[in-house]
């Protein structure tokens, strides 16, 4: 790809995410190749200054399988992300609210949801297809980094300076400053910054 071209996409999507009556950008957001936006109804994506949405493989260190898609569906959804947080070819899945804080990385190929999609109705299993679950928020504090191929399910809150390790599931809420890697996603060591 030539560098004019790179350029004029960057230029389309920067306008299009400026322009757009459902983002609010708060300062220089970075669009690198061509990412998947679905905001419905009374939804709403906000984004901090110096947000990257990185959806080229084009100098990224991993392969990344697709673009990013942010895709709010609820009535009236929320994703919003801190200043300076890079996504990176990821899917944000939003029925009611995604909370992702400053100076976070979200590496390739992760899911982020508040939501299942539908109800496990055991009683009724056949009913499942005709269901929604409800939503629960996820919050994803300041500084955090979430490794590769990772999952982030309903209702977690990963606390500040913690890491994800690549292909983790996060199905529990992460205390901060932690190491967390696994399915489901453990624990494994915990840092007392104030040690330093």
């Amino acid at each position: 790809m030539t560098k004019l071209y790179l350029y004029l996409i960057h230029a389309i999507y920067v306008l299009y995410f400026r322009t757009h009556s459902k983002i609010v950008c708060k300062g220089k957001v970075r669009i690198k190749g061509r990412p998947n936006v679905s905001i419905k109804n009374k939804s709403k994506l906000i984004l901090g200054n110096n947000v990257m949405i990185n959806s080229s493989n084009h100098g990224y260190h991993i392969n990344m399988f697709r673009p990013t898609k942010l895709l709010l569906d609820g009535e009236s959804a929320v994703i919003e992300v801190g200043d300076n947080t890079r996504i990176h070819g990821s899917c944000l899945h939003a029925k009611s609210n995604i909370h992702v804080g400053k100076n976070c990385l979200i590496a390739a190929n992760c899911q982020i949801m508040d939501c299942s999609g539908h109800m496990s109705n055991f009683d009724n299993p056949s009913e499942r297809l005709n269901t929604t679950d409800i939503p629960k928020s996820v919050i994803i504090e300041d500084n955090v980094w979430i490794g590769a191929n990772s999952f982030v399910l309903p209702g977690v809150t990963i606390k500040t300076g913690s890491i994800i390790g690549a292909g983790s599931i996060v199905t529990k809420n992460i205390p901060a400053y932690s190491l967390a890697v696994g399915n489901p996603c453990k624990v494994v060591r915990t840092y007392n910054p104030q040690a330093n």
